[in-house]
């Protein structure tokens, strides 16, 4: 057995996981202006789109301070991988991971990256499942943080909060659509790392938009999407 194994079977949690809750305890204040939020955009890309048999090849992120991109925080991660991306290496030309991350390095990086701030993904729960996947051997059982989807938010600010889904093409509201729509050139696509900047610039778009529409601090923000 090994030693995040037993960590699992004795039902504890590693010390960088304990510190990592804790450090989340700490509510955000609902009246904080979305222009003071903290935002980490991240970004996976696997072996393909089932979570129980697939997993990370890679793992880009990108912060936002003050709706400013902060370029030197990006980064792009490599975790070992027991199964490798023939199946989806057409998409982002990963077969296995480049000088991969041990788990043990690699959950320890992520969660001290990923701190109290609000997570930001584009079909984010597709990612943040495939990073608890291996989060949990290390006695994790959710991320904490606040989360905000892009796709989600696009659909709330362009059809209204009650929108009905099945009256638009949800493909409108791909990375790449919105990318377009929003005039954002789409370059480095399909790596996590570019991905991620992607949905980081588009997520400053779309807070210009939301604002206009009255959504102003972080309480309106956590209900528009």
């Amino acid at each position: 057995m090994s030693w995040w194994e037993f960590w699992k079977a004795k039902g504890e949690k590693a010390d960088f996981v304990a510190s990592f809750l804790e450090q989340a305890k700490t509510p955000i204040p609902g009246i904080r202006a979305i222009d003071q939020l903290n935002f980490t955009v991240l970004d996976t890309e696997t072996t393909g789109l089932n979570p129980s048999e697939d997993f990370i090849l890679s793992f880009g992120a990108i912060k936002i301070s003050r709706m400013t991109i902060q370029v030197s925080t990006a980064v792009e991660w490599y975790p070992v991988s027991p199964k490798n991306g023939k199946d989806t290496a057409a998409i982002h030309g990963l077969m296995e991971s480049k000088t991969p991350h041990e788990f043990s390095e690699f959950v320890p990086n992520l969660l001290s990256y990923l701190g109290d701030s609000i997570l930001v993904g584009h079909h984010l729960g597709f990612d943040l499942e495939m990073l608890l996947k291996t989060c949990k051997k290390f006695g994790l059982e959710e991320f904490p943080n606040s989360c905000v989807d892009t796709m989600n938010l696009a659909i709330r600010l362009e059809q209204g909060p009650n929108a009905d889904r099945k009256q638009f093409k949800l493909e409108e509201y791909s990375l790449d659509s919105l990318c377009d729509r929003y005039g954002i050139a789409k370059d480095d696509r399909h790596t996590a790392a570019g991905d991620a900047f992607l949905t980081a610039q588009l997520l400053l778009k779309l807070l210009v938009v939301a604002k206009k529409k009255g959504i102003k601090d972080f309480a309106s923000l956590n209900k528009s999407w």
